[in-house]
């Protein structure tokens, strides 16, 4: 594992500006903190980061409401730590916790996993048959990675033969370090992917091939290893100016870039991918590349019983089921008492926790308007931050959001397109804690 040295000084000081950003955000979003009579039934569908902060805040919102969430999975996953986990940076246990230790005791956990969803009926069934009726639902499920759509893939190749895939999960990650890290020492060929359809946080990609290649670089050595970073798109990010600057540094480093690409299968045995690739005359065609190590982020899609549920666009992301909504108060176009917030949001942007932050307080002030009969006033805007790691100890605090615009939080202290220590430390320190007030809807 890597050493940070020369940092301690200031990380006080850093800790610090984080912790009084922490505080005036959480006065501000808790201006309208008076408690409101009513004794509505509202259903959360998932325990992630954006359902398990939209309970806690509707509960210190709300007196009287009957507040359940759904969601079958025992442990919480703190998602942000799992390109650290990959990187050998944490061990797994960093980005687990239970999720019973986020939850007041004023809301009810049915600890069962969402089955299906009737918008007409407003009724929620569990896996195990329990029927809820809602007045108010507020689906946060996340999403659902599509392994099965990469040919000769399975989880149980990762850690072997060179295969990483760190979105699967903390075991699942900390394999990836294991498969990166023996690249890292011997050199060879590294591929790097990311999917054709949207997917949560998608810097995490970018931030595993930098961290790789820098450790790479320090331990095997510049002339033993080769970069390759294969991706559908035709821009590395979305931002076009934080894209230009990702192809600056790539190409500084040695990173090859192959635009249009899209991972179809794996050859384990032979060490070989295979991608369709976008052709100027608008044809496809299919070319293999050999690898050492290769990172591999399937297809990401909104869970079936979202996809089931008749709650998704029909119109866009077809093939990927985000839910229909407003992309201002995320609330659903053709269900007014359904709202949706983190992954699953069919929003152009936003799939981070980040995001989560700004999405949360913007549904509590239009579900608690419903309850008061009004009209909610507040707006998300597309807030999207991404702790861009380009070394270790060095990454770039990009925030933005629909219009593309950067909307740095700390103008005049950190710049979001240069490689900082403290940007570094925004993501290894600071925004864990940030996150877990998150959670507990104090933030």
């Amino acid at each position: 594992m890597f050493e940070i040295h020369q940092l301690k000084p200031t990380r006080r000081a850093f800790l610090g500006l984080a912790a009084a950003g922490l505080a005036a955000s959480s006065i501000a979003s808790r201006a309208s903190a008076e408690k409101v009579q009513t004794k509505a039934r509202i259903v959360v569908v998932g325990a992630g980061a954006a359902g398990t902060a939209m309970a806690n805040r509707l509960v210190q919102r709300l007196d009287g409401a009957e507040i359940t969430i759904v969601d079958g999975r025992a442990d919480h996953l703190y998602q942000p730590g799992l390109s650290l986990v990959a990187a050998g940076l944490k061990p797994s246990s960093y980005t687990v916790s239970r999720t019973t230790d986020w939850l007041p005791r004023e809301v009810k956990l049915v600890a069962e996993a969402a089955a299906a969803i009737d918008p007409v009926a407003k009724t929620v069934t569990t896996a195990g048959g329990t029927t809820l009726a809602y007045d108010f639902l507020v689906v946060a499920p996340g999403l659902m990675l599509d392994h099965d759509a990469i040919e000769g893939f399975s989880l149980n190749l990762v850690g072997k033969n060179g295969i990483g895939a760190l979105y699967a999960g903390p075991a699942y990650a900390a394999l990836t370090w294991q498969a990166a890290s023996k690249f890292t020492a011997e050199g060879g060929v590294g591929l790097f992917t990311r999917p054709e359809t949207e997917m949560k946080c998608a810097g995490a990609p970018l931030k595993h091939t930098f961290l790789i290649e820098d450790m790479a670089s320090r331990s095997v050595g510049k002339g033993k290893f080769e970069m390759h970073y294969a991706a559908p798109q035709g821009a590395l990010f979305g931002v076009p100016i934080v894209s230009e600057k990702v192809r600056m540094l790539f190409g500084q480093r040695g990173i090859a870039t192959h635009m249009g690409h899209t991972l179809k299968a794996i050859d384990a045995d032979r060490k070989r991918a295979t991608f369709s690739r976008a052709e100027k005359d608008g044809t496809t065609s299919m070319i293999e590349m050999d690898y050492d190590y290769i990172h591999v982020i399937p297809p990401q899609r909104a869970p079936d019983v979202i996809r089931q549920s008749g709650l998704s666009w029909a119109d866009k992301w077809t093939d990927q089921g985000w839910v229909e909504v407003d992309q201002k108060t995320l609330r659903h176009l053709r269900y007014p008492e359904i709202f949706a917030i983190g992954d699953v949001a069919g929003v152009p942007k936003g799939k981070t926790a980040a995001s989560v932050k700004w999405q949360v307080p913007v549904v509590e002030d239009y579900l608690v308007a419903a309850i008061e009969g009004r009209d909610g006033t507040l707006s998300y805007d597309g807030y999207t931050s991404c702790p861009l790691i380009t070394r270790v100890g060095r990454a770039m605090l990009v925030e933005f959001d629909y219009n593309n615009n950067l909307v740095p939080s700390f103008p005049g202290i950190i710049a979001p397109l240069e490689e900082l220590w403290i940007s570094w430390l925004m993501k290894e320190v600071a925004l864990k804690a940030t996150y877990n007030a998150m959670l507990r809807g104090k933030a």
